[in-house]
């Protein structure tokens, strides 16, 4: 990783745990134990890469830096939320998330649900209450593109056909769609809302978009490989929980070497779809890389 974007990716990372630490309740407002276990979920951990691809559309599209830290923020929560659902016993089961008790454990799963639900319209509250872009259609448009990446149509649809899939041998098209839902919706939205703070052209969009589904549904390859390679302590959650609970991956239907490569193949028609942007994409290319490398 280059010296100056893993300096860009620190000041980025470090910038906007603080943005967080301000726009979350504060621990000591009422509800207490409610709002102290919304930053427990939020702060303090993963590597924030849906803010980063966020910010380097921003940077693409020239927006205002602090309209980027709203959009990024909103996208954040609602990641965020996914998690703490994901992980409750009626979903995922799983005890450990990035290097600690997942937030059921560490407090009940009634306020674990209410995390989840609270910082789900949080990120609706915040991309309505603040200006993020002067065509208030635009902003309009933003508000619809996070709720579509994030409800039946995106997320939880994609974790309810996860659900529905343990135990069963999916194709690889039923694979890709299970994952450009579930994981891989709120990653093209990072993308476009970034952008949508700036100014960009249809066209551009249409590449941005582009760039976003290939990637994210790199980064779920790579998740899946790393799931079977990878230990419980670099993970920062259980290292093989997909394959013990009989859950399709890339690495179940293809084999290491072929998911990998696919993550390659991935990766390479992403930078691809960036052609023509020049050095104003260069950040997004490098946070590709990172992507499908995981060499933070």
């Amino acid at each position: 990783m280059r010296a100056d974007f893993q300096g860009w990716v620190s000041a980025r990372q470090s910038h906007f745990e603080e943005v967080l630490s301000e726009l979350l309740p504060r621990a000591e407002a009422a509800p207490q134990r409610l709002h102290e276990a919304m930053r427990y979920a939020v702060l303090d951990g993963g590597k924030r890469v849906r803010p980063l691809l966020a910010f380097a559309a921003g940077e693409l599209a020239g927006a205002d830096a602090a309209r980027v830290d709203i959009a990024a923020a909103a996208v954040e929560m609602i990641h965020a939320y996914s998690l703490v659902h994901d992980d409750m016993p009626c979903m995922d089961n799983d005890v450990l998330r990035r290097g600690k008790p997942t937030c059921h454990v560490q407090y009940d799963e009634a306020t674990a649900l209410l995390v989840g639900d609270s910082l789900q319209t949080l990120a609706f509250q915040l991309l309505a209450e603040h200006r993020l872009n002067d065509d208030a259609r635009r902003q309009l448009e933003m508000i619809k593109l996070l709720a579509m990446a994030s409800g039946s149509r995106g997320m939880a649809g994609g974790q309810a056909i996860d659900l529905a899939s343990v135990g069963k041998a999916l194709s690889l098209p039923e694979l890709e769609f299970m994952h450009i839902h579930k994981t891989g919706a709120l990653i093209r939205a990072a993308v476009l809302l970034g952008a949508h703070c700036g100014s960009v052209s249809p066209i551009q969009l249409d590449k941005l978009d582009r760039f976003g589904k290939l990637i994210g549904l790199a980064f779920q390859v790579v998740d899946d490989v790393l799931d079977c390679e990878a230990d419980t302590a670099t993970l920062g959650k259980t290292a093989g929980k997909d394959a013990d609970n009989g859950k399709p991956t890339y690495v179940s239907l293809l084999g290491i070497q072929d998911a990998r490569d696919m993550a390659q193949r991935l990766h390479r028609e992403a930078l691809e779809s960036l052609a023509g942007f020049g050095d104003s994409a260069q950040r997004l290319r490098e946070l590709a890389d990172f992507i499908v490398l995981r060499k933070f």
